[in-house]
């Protein structure tokens, strides 16, 4: 069975994953197949690790543009305009304050092929993601994370740019 789950995507991640797409299939199938046929001309293929490595890359060039592809097909971009901020959810910037470190943070809620955990972009489904999706400004919510449970209070909402 296709695996046909709907992907999330902010307008700039499905422009990067559009990108990603038009550079593996003009750019980067060109630059395999030269490598390949370079390779091919060094002689005997039972011995030539150059074609193997070649070929090699070559699966994993194509194996990425049918994933980007499927991806691409199942993506629905968030509508900016169409964002509640009452409530957290993808396409929403989240002022917390985390009780423990006694700081304010702020996560850029976005699917999960966008996460970017050292920018702060953080899935809808990864622990901190998916316990603040659909809170509210003054909620505070417990998240049970690997490293213990966490206590944060919503401060306030946005849209993110």
């Amino acid at each position: 069975m296709e695996n046909s789950k709907q992907i999330l995507l902010t307008y700039e991640g499905l422009q990067k994953l559009e990108n990603e797409l038009e550079y593996l299939k003009t750019q980067k199938r060109k630059e395999v197949a030269e490598t390949i046929k370079q390779a091919l001309s060094f002689g005997d293929l039972s011995e030539n690790s150059e074609y193997d490595e070649a070929k090699n890359e070559q699966a994993q060039v194509e194996a990425r543009i049918v994933q980007l592809e499927k991806m691409l097909k199942n993506a629905k971009v968030i509508d900016q305009d169409e964002i509640d901020l009452k409530k957290v959810s993808v396409g929403t910037t989240v002022k917390v304050y985390d009780k423990e470190f006694d700081e304010e943070v702020e996560y850029i809620i976005v699917g999960s092929t966008e996460a970017d955990p050292d920018n702060l972009k953080i899935s809808d489904e990864s622990p901190v993601g998916k316990a603040l999706v659909g809170h509210s400004v003054g909620d505070v919510i417990i998240v049970d994370t690997p490293g213990g449970d966490v206590e944060l209070k919503i401060l306030d909402i946005r849209k993110s740019e």
